[in-house]
């Protein structure tokens, strides 16, 4: 069977890169897509999300922010501000950072960025589900 390979990219370097995915299921702002050997080039934008890596023995999940993808025939290359595999994912970290947003938000004193709060908050949801994934 042929696989792909896959680079999941931030401004701090490469965060994960496999050479044998199967199947790769991420969410995009057009819905969740599912990218296999031989697909059409693509490129989307992503969502605050997770990607879904399948191979042959296993799977894991990724928690990504919003970026981009691109697709080749054998080649996915991800590209987001943030990246974190669900087994690294600080759970306690990622409370703290949604308690703080979800304080910021009702905080009616300092509604000075309240789309900021807005997306830590999500962010930080996203953290603590795909941790729950693995």
């Amino acid at each position: 069977m042929n696989t792909l390979s896959l680079n999941i990219v931030t401004p701090n370097g490469s965060v994960y890169d496999r050479e044998d995915v199967n199947l790769a299921v991420l969410q995009t702002t057009a819905g969740e897509i599912g990218v296999m050997y031989g697909h059409i080039p693509t490129v989307a934008a992503l969502e605050i999300g997770y990607v879904k890596i399948n191979f042959d023995g296993g799977s894991e999940y990724i928690a990504v922010s919003e970026g981009f993808v691109e697709v080749r025939q054998d080649k996915l290359s991800i590209i987001v501000q943030t990246a974190e595999p669900a087994n690294e994912i600080d759970v306690a970290r990622a409370e703290l950072a949604k308690s703080r947003a979800e304080s910021h938000l009702n905080n009616e004193e300092d509604n000075s960025d309240v789309n900021r709060a807005k997306r830590a908050l999500e962010r930080a949801n996203n953290r603590i589900r795909v941790a729950n994934l693995q």
